[in-house]
Formats: structure tokens, sequence, C-alpha cells
């Protein structure tokens, strides 16, 4: 029979407060398999333990699942790997509403990399996987492809067409094909279940130290820095300027950040918006980065949000606005001073 249980919790990254401890887990095991598409490279992982998702932001209810893989592929003496989706599922089916996807593909896969799974199998989500049956998918996918040695899945994991595969049917599935089936109950923070819709509402609202807490590490997203006006080096503040998905929901206005480039670390504030004192009308993230100088453009750094300084506005004069950035700078020093050095755990992929 397939066992059904609750992991106990699992997590990566450095405390965001108090009531969320988190500790470093081990970190993957190199290489860290990516394999997309079909060919050699799926013998690697043939055989695994697989814990299925979409993924999106590696939150901490992502992570049980993560942890009951690691769990089953240990005691089977087995490789352990994420099988997820991109583009995301809801991209597919409803490709005229936005979606802020919390974590891009390689944002996702960096974050998996650092969980101690031996690898990841990206399938591409088309009309080809979309039309295949719930028993078409673990026939063809998890059994002919994969072979796999078991499968975990959270508790309202659906699949196949028209999402006619239940958890419990992949259950009945795996004790008649001969795979083991752990299906992981609701991951719960103070009452609430841990999901990626309610961790974008928090940070489409400004709440970022509730979503970290929510996510188990800090919200961060990576960009390329482009060239500017070079506005912010006449104020005094040059910045690092990063145009990011236009789909993301974060809230515009002023945080505490800390940058992550070439293995060092470095705290800094930042503002994403529009610019309203100087009337710009695409939202960009500047980045002022303390105590560095250097030239940045065209290399791509991570920008980790720790805290929440206050919403972007205008001001009345040039003056004021460099009175409050100064301000804003030393609330954001204090902020992570707080935070100690808190940066998701992040593993490194091959190119």
């Amino acid at each position: 029979m397939p066992v059904l249980r609750v992991p106990t919790s699992f997590a990566i990254g450095i405390p965001v407060n108090s009531a969320t401890v988190m500790t470093e887990q081990s970190q993957a095991r190199e290489p860290f398999l990516v394999i997309r598409g079909e060919g050699q490279s799926d013998q690697a992982l043939r055989g695994a333990v697989v814990a299925i998702g979409n993924f999106d932001g590696v939150h901490r209810g992502h992570r049980a699942v993560i942890a009951a893989a690691l769990e089953r592929a240990g005691r089977l003496r087995r490789p352990a790997a994420a099988l997820t989706f991109e583009p995301h599922p809801r991209s597919f089916f409803r490709p005229d509403e936005p979606l802020f996807r919390l974590t891009d593909e390689r944002a996702k896969l960096r974050l998996l990399a650092a969980t101690g799974l031996d690898g990841a199998i990206v399938l591409p989500f088309d009309a080809t996987l979309a039309g295949l049956s719930a028993q078409q998918f673990i026939s063809r996918i998890l059994l002919t492809r994969l072979a796999v040695g078991g499968v975990v899945i959270g508790f309202d994991f659906h699949f196949g067409l028209n999402r006619t595969g239940s958890p419990g049917y992949l259950a009945e599935q795996g004790t008649i094909s001969g795979f083991a089936v752990d299906i992981v109950s609701r991951y719960e923070d103070a009452g609430r279940l841990v999901r990626s819709g309610l961790i974008r509402s928090a940070l489409g609202a400004g709440r970022v130290t509730e979503a970290n807490a929510l996510l188990g590490y800090p919200w961060f997203v990576s960009a390329a820095v482009l060239h500017g006006d070079k506005r912010g080096r006449k104020l005094g503040y040059p910045t690092a300027n990063l145009r990011l998905d236009p789909n993301c929901g974060l809230a515009h206005g002023i945080y505490a950040v800390r940058v992550g480039m070439n293995g060092c670390r470095y705290d800094g504030v930042a503002s994403f918006g529009r610019r309203p004192m100087f009337d710009q009308g695409v939202a960009l993230l500047e980045v002022f980065m303390f105590d560095f100088s250097g030239d940045l453009y065209g290399k791509a750094i991570d920008v980790a949000f720790i805290d929440w300084i206050r919403p972007e506005r205008k001001f009345e004069s040039i003056d004021a606005l460099v009175q409050r950035m100064d301000e804003d700078s030393r609330a954001a020093r204090a902020a992570l001073a707080r935070a100690k050095d808190a940066f998701p755990s992040l593993g490194q992929l091959a190119g």
C-alpha cells in the first residue's frame, strides 16, 4: 500500500523573524541535474523519488513535499528529484490573464538546487501534456520515461486532462504499478494554508516580512543591471537599475534589500515603481548599495527584499526628496541589522 503521511517541517534559509525559525539544510549534491525534453540525461534520474508540483516560490509548503521526497529517497537509496512544469499551467490555460510569478524558471531551479535534491525534470506544459489523461500521465511520464521509485505530492495536487487525477487516484495506481506514494497534508502558518497566492497578495500589499515568513526565505528577484538616466548619481545615490517582469505584482515603494553578486553580499535600499517625482511611466527597480563602488552595467545581480520602508510618493522639491532618501537609508540599515545575514539559499546551475 502507498504510505500516506505528514512529514516534518522543512525549510531552507536564514530566520526571517523570531516566529519562523529556519535552518540551512545540506546543500545539493553536485551536479544538480536539470532535464528538459527527453534524452540520455533521463537515465541519471531514472528510478528517482519525484516530488511533483509547480513549485512557484518553492515556499514552506513546497518544502514539506520536498522533505518527504528526500526522506523516501533516502530509505530506498534512490535519487530524489523535482518534477515541475514550464510555463506555469495557469499561463497555458489562461494566457490573457497576467500572472505574478514568485519565481521565474531559473530562480525556481536555483532554489530547488539548494534543497538537497539531485535534480529536476522540467516538463514543457503544452497542448500535448495538457491533453494527457491521468492514466496516460502515469504510464507515459512516471512509469515509461522515469520508472519512478516513488512519488510525493501535496494534498490538493491534481493532474491529467480536466484535473481528473486526484491524490487518491495516484495512490491507487501506485499500489497497482508498484511505486510508493506519499501525500503531504496541509501546511499551515498561524492557521493559514501556505500557498503561492497568499504570498503574492502579501507582496502586492507591501507586507514583505509576512511574505518572507511564508516563503521561509527573503523573496528575491534576479536581473541584469541596465543603463539609466544617471539621475540618482547626481542626487548622491547612484543606483543599479533593473527591469522586472511586467507582471510583477510587488507593491510600489521603498524597501530594505540585500544584494548578492559574485558570492558577495551588499546591504542597500531600493525603490520599485514609476518614480512619480520624475513622471516615469514604466516600473523600474532602482537599488542603491551601501559601501559599494564599481561598474555593474550588464551584470546579473540577486536582490532580496528584507523589509518595507514606505510607499513611493512625490515630493515638493529635490531637496525634500534627498532628505527623505537619507531617512530611508537609515531605516533600511536598521532593518537589515535586525535581519542579520538573511538571504535565500541558492544552488548553482550549469550554464
